[in-house]
């Protein structure tokens, strides 16, 4: 264990129990202590019921032969009983509480355990397409795959951002051909009026490309050249099409940063890269036996996963005409990810829909050698965004809605929900309070849900001071940090024998599950449950707050409960922090 790592109490009352367990029943030394919280008590083992049958006694006799364990032992516990069918219920002295929070502020982290120190992982997130605008679509991978980046690497792990940008393909033979036949276009920065976006402009050139390219055969003729062109290296063309590719990144850019995600242009690896690597893939597959020939096609069929037919699924590695699809380029990357970036985990943050297409990329990667049981891999999906209807997210023209336009709505109804509550704020400052609390909005708001549900976009809620809502959290935030800017000291010493009040009790057990449950969100890749969790912090730190008064407490009383808030707001800093969402501490 590191210096700086401070076990939870639940971890602490885990190993007590276990070693109850062993000294009291030797045959079931090291079973689970099977600890939860409790509502009769600070913690609560199960562990007799689920081990009665293997010690042949009653749950009722081992949990009594477990508690006196425990009192003969444990000098941090206060009250040890038992209850029901053979519940062990344990409740903490207090001065072990008030010490687990005087070692948590002096520790790094707050002394959250490094669980993942020594893990790389490989996540694949957000992936726009070069030349389209970024819209709704796209919301829930990028925000979901930043909190999981952030997440791991706070836990300790090394992490590789990984934005599979989709910069290649006869869209582009498209577009330049367009935009050479019509130099009249405007596209570029330097063409556009402030705040326009070049990705909008390339995105509207290339619809009217693709109606050219639908109604004149000519024309559909010079872009199919012009496709061959670039697979083949041609310098005019590449050149063009990497135009294109920068000025659609400095938009990507534009929003990333308005959205506070971690992903840079060095994250950037579009399907371009491995375009090269392709024919090398399927050589592999081949001659390992796994990729047969299906009428004219290339394919391997699925030993795993069959049809309404019957028949195995194929996963398609090269087209009747030659050419490859994603599947081909998704084979290349794992292996490229595994071979080459040495992961030990890989997760893509991609939609629910894509279950079938992973689950195959995934078998033939384990038929092929480079997934092995050394390498975790995962889809981590996600359900739809919807309207407030509860329908699919359209505009009223029944187009995808952008994304910007959703951030924009977003911030402006948190300008007007602030300057109703605080109405002396000058323009800048409400300026910087609406855009973290907007932006924090719709982030919270997506990642308190579980990843795998649909949900509605309600810029109404969302944007609410009360409620379980990003915009709630940010304040109790603040709240906390104007009573630490009153008290005007920012160092509070703890007087450990003070006996501790209930709220105080609660407030400090809910502090010190911070570490578990980032843990937990590791391993399942549920950012809801660090959302719920903070939620449950804000509530406990005002029921605290109106049960202890904290500035007008007497005497060491008062250093108690300063600490208590210094810890409260260290905590939901590092928690918004983790989700992406700023923690202001004005508001």
């Amino acid at each position: 264990m590191s210096s700086n790592e401070v076990p939870s109490l639940t971890r602490k009352i885990e190993a007590a129990v276990a070693g109850a367990i062993g000294r009291a029943l030797p045959d079931l030394a090291g079973a689970d202590p099977v600890v939860r919280r409790s509502d009769h008590a600070d913690f609560q083992s199960n562990a007799a019921l689920a081990l009665a049958k293997r010690a042949r006694r009653k749950p009722a006799d081992l949990a009594g032969l477990v508690a006196d364990a425990l009192r003969a032992d444990a000098v941090s516990v206060a009250d040890v009983s038992v209850s029901g069918p053979g519940f062990v219920n344990i409740t903490l002295a207090d001065a072990p509480l008030w010490q687990q929070v005087v070692d948590r502020l002096a520790a790094r982290q707050l002394g959250v355990s490094a669980s993942e120190l020594g893990r790389r992982t490989v996540i694949d997130y957000s992936g726009p397409n070069i030349a389209k605008e970024m819209h709704v679509g796209h919301l829930r991978t990028t925000i979901i795959g930043d909190c999981l980046a952030r997440v791991l690497t706070f836990l300790g792990g090394e992490v590789i951002r990984q934005n599979h940008l989709g910069d290649w393909g006869t869209q582009f033979g498209m577009l330049i051909q367009y935009l050479d036949e019509h130099p009249e276009a405007s596209w570029h920065r330097s063409d556009l009026a402030d705040g326009a976006s070049t990705v909008s402009a390339l995105d509207t050139l290339y619809r009217a490309a693709r109606a050219d390219f639908d109604s004149d055969a000519s024309f559909a003729d010079r872009a199919r050249r012009r496709v061959v062109e670039l697979q083949s290296g041609e310098e005019a063309t590449v050149s063009r099409w990497r135009e294109i590719v920068a000025e659609s990144e400095f938009a990507f850019r534009e929003i990333y940063g308005r959205l506070g995600v971690l992903l840079t242009p060095e994250d950037s690896v579009g399907e371009s890269y491995y375009n090269g690597w392709l024919p090398d893939v399927v050589t592999e597959l081949v001659e390992s036996g796994i990729a047969v020939e299906s009428d004219g096609a290339l394919c391997v069929f699925s030993t795993e996963v069959t049809g309404p037919d019957g028949d195995p699924v194929p996963l398609m590695l090269r087209k009747n005409d030659g050419g490859y699809g994603y599947d081909t380029t998704d084979l290349a990357t794992i292996r490229y990810r595994i071979r080459d970036l040495k992961a030990d985990r890989l997760l893509y943050v991609v939609d629910a829909r894509q279950a079938l297409h992973f689950r195959l990329v995934f078998e033939t990667a384990r038929r092929a050698g480079w997934l092995t049981d050394d390498v975790e891999a995962a889809h981590v999906s996600y359900g739809t965004v919807l309207g407030p209807d509860g329908r699919p997210f359209k505009t009223r023209s029944g187009d995808t809605v952008k994304l910007m336009h959703l951030l924009e709505t977003a911030i402006e109804r948190a300008r007007g929900i602030v300057s109703e509550k605080v109405s002396d704020l000058d323009p800048a400052e409400l300026d910087q309070i609406a855009e973290q609390a907007g932006i924090g909005a719709v982030k919270y708001a997506d990642l308190s849900t579980s990843r795998t549900k649909d949900y509605a976009f309600d810029v109404e809620r969302m944007v609410s001071f009360s409620g379980n809502t990003g915009v709630y959290l940010q304040y109790a935030h603040t709240r906390i940090r104007s009573i630490l800017r009153k008290a005007g000291s920012t160092d509070a010493v703890i007087d450990p024998s003070l006996p501790l009040q209930p709220a105080e009790r609660a407030l400090i057990l809910r502090l010190d599950a911070f570490g578990d449950i980032l843990a937990d969100v590791g391993v399942t890749f549920e950012p809801h449950r660090l959302c719920g969790y903070l939620y449950d912090l804000a509530r406990a730190y005002t029921d605290f707050y109106e049960a202890c008064p904290v500035l007008t407490a007497p005497g060491t009383l008062r250093g108690n409960r300063l600490a208590l808030c210094q810890l409260t707001a260290h905590t939901l800093a590092h928690g918004l922090d983790l989700l992406g969402i700023a923690a202001p501490d004005r508001m």
